[in-house]
């Protein structure tokens, strides 16, 4: 009896193309006769296509119960192969009406490329030496409704394979290695900090004061408690009340939220690690970062060196250090040691047709100029650190120069990986920043975030010195996997809507 669960009536098929119309009668068909393929509750996989293709010496000859999607189809009348994709690569079958019986075969040929298939046979070779599956037997798991792009021209257009990734994946098999080292890279990064002597935690995705970097947050309103929250930004002041609290090493790996621009280096939803480690500070967490990038990308990519879009990247050679200031001077022809007034920082901006606004002091303009004229130089692994206080307002003053934080970001390829400090734990002064910041809220800057008071008490209590350090898994990704933009490392990228 035909599976009454499945309404067909109100289909139109004349609104439908012609593959379509045809595929949907396919299915009245089958569901007429009692064989609703979408029934069909499981099949024991035994074997995969890579499996079988690696081992072929070994399985020659044994029967095999694999499954996949019909990719390709060479029609030989009573014989005919096919090639399903699974997981794991893609195999050829062959299909012999003497071998799966005359009716079964009536129903096979029916089928259709994108149809996901079951197959129990022999593993052989054929006589172009093609490793190939015997098939003893067939069944249909799933019907495919709607056709696969052409295989010759595959699925390119790069909008649609960001909106649909199931079909890239479908259609771009290369394209899952990508997502598989993204796992990799994920779990080594969890081996590496749990080796470290780090425990892992989870803190808040919704919060109150969205903190710990300068960015806009998404808002949202909760309803039974009739209060408005934030979208976290960053995981920096949860972990610090850990630290606080007693823990000695945190790290959290998770999804943080910035309601800003969006570029091939941006997303509003990524993927951020943080960690924080008591009695250390920016110069050990130097030390780590350095230890737990290169021990990633040799366990992901068997090497310490990437080829990143031509250019070789050398993770196995100590890490360049330079101050913002040496940077400056060195890229722009710029001297901050001799330019120590507000008006004479303004000047330089003026000069190197630099736009600043009147909010921005000093330590602000020399970080314009960093981004100017040093940032996209930065191509080896560089730390840059002694960033101003200005910009700086979570992080320990230098002691010799209370201008310039014990900071340093990471640069590769001249993108910023990571950030991290000798944590201010100087409850008086980090107040006395946050009120500074707020000065610049009220004169329009929207990225600067409201005072965290419990955070503010939390030190009051007494942090112990700490080191800590954040970095973007997603551009780690982008890296290790040589890919330019940050969507063809997200599985489903944040994209406009369809008109």
């Amino acid at each position: 009896m035909p599976d009454e669960n499945i309404n067909n009536s109100n289909i139109d098929l004349e609104s439908i193309n012609e593959q379509m119309r045809i595929r949907r009668e396919k299915l009245t068909e089958l569901l007429k006769s009692g064989r609703n393929p979408f029934n069909i509750k499981k099949f024991a996989v035994d074997s995969n296509a890579s499996k079988i293709i690696e081992n072929f010496d070994s399985l020659d000859g044994t029967d095999v119960k694999i499954a996949g999607r019909v990719m390709t189809w060479r029609n030989m009348g009573k014989a005919n192969f096919i090639n399903i994709a699974d997981f794991t690569g893609s195999i050829q079958i062959y299909v012999r009406m003497n071998d799966i019986g005359e009716e079964a075969f009536t129903e096979f040929k029916t089928w259709d490329i994108g149809d996901i298939i079951g197959v129990a046979g022999k593993v052989f070779k054929t006589k172009t030496n093609e490793i190939s599956v015997h098939a003893d037997s067939v069944m249909l798991l799933a019907k495919s409704l709607i056709p696969l792009p052409e295989k010759f021209h595959g699925l390119k257009d790069i909008d649609l394979r960001y909106r649909q990734r199931y079909l890239d994946l479908i259609m771009n098999g290369g394209i899952k290695n990508i997502f598989i080292k993204r796992s990799k890279i994920v779990k080594y990064m969890r081996e590496f900090l749990d080796a470290e002597g780090f425990i892992e935690v989870e803190t808040p995705v919704l919060q109150g004061v969205a903190g710990g970097a300068p960015a806009r947050p998404f808002k949202t309103h909760h309803n039974a408690l009739g209060i408005d929250l934030k979208l976290r930004i960053s995981l920096e002041l949860p972990l610090k009340r850990l630290i606080i609290g007693g823990f000695e090493k945190v790290y959290e790996i998770g999804r943080v939220f910035r309601n800003e621009g969006m570029s091939t280096r941006h997303n509003p939803e990524y993927t951020l690690m943080e960690l924080y480690q008591a009695y250390t500070d920016y110069n050990g967490m130097m030390d780590l970062t350095e230890r737990m990038l290169r021990d990633i990308a040799f366990k992901v990519n068997g090497t310490y060196e990437v080829d990143y879009l031509g250019q070789n990247i050398d993770l196995g050679k100590p890490f360049e250090r330079m101050s913002m200031l040496e940077a400056v001077k060195k890229y722009a022809g710029i001297d901050f040691n001799e330019i120590n007034t507000l008006d004479k920082a303004r000047a330089a901006a003026d000069s190197a047709g630099i736009k600043y606004e009147q909010r921005h002091k000093k330590g602000d303009i020399l970080n314009l100029f960093f981004e100017r004229f040093a940032e996209d130089k930065l191509i080896q692994p560089t730390f840059i650190t002694g960033h101003p206080v200005e910009i700086s307002p979570l992080a320990k003053k230098m002691p010799e120069s209370p201008e310039y934080t014990e900071r340093f970001e990471i640069f590769i390829i001249g993108m910023e990986f990571g950030n991290a400090y000798s944590e201010l734990n100087d409850p008086i002064d980090q107040r006395e920043r946050f009120e500074e910041q707020l000065k610049n809220k009220r004169a329009g800057d929207e990225e600067i975030y409201e005072n965290d008071e419990d955070f503010l008490t939390a030190m009051e209590f007494g942090m112990p010195p700490t080191g800590g350090f954040g970095m973007g898994v997603d551009r780690l990704v982008m890296l290790l996997t040589g890919v330019p933009s940050i969507r063809d490392i997200l599985l489903f990228p944040t994209m406009r809507p369809e008109k």
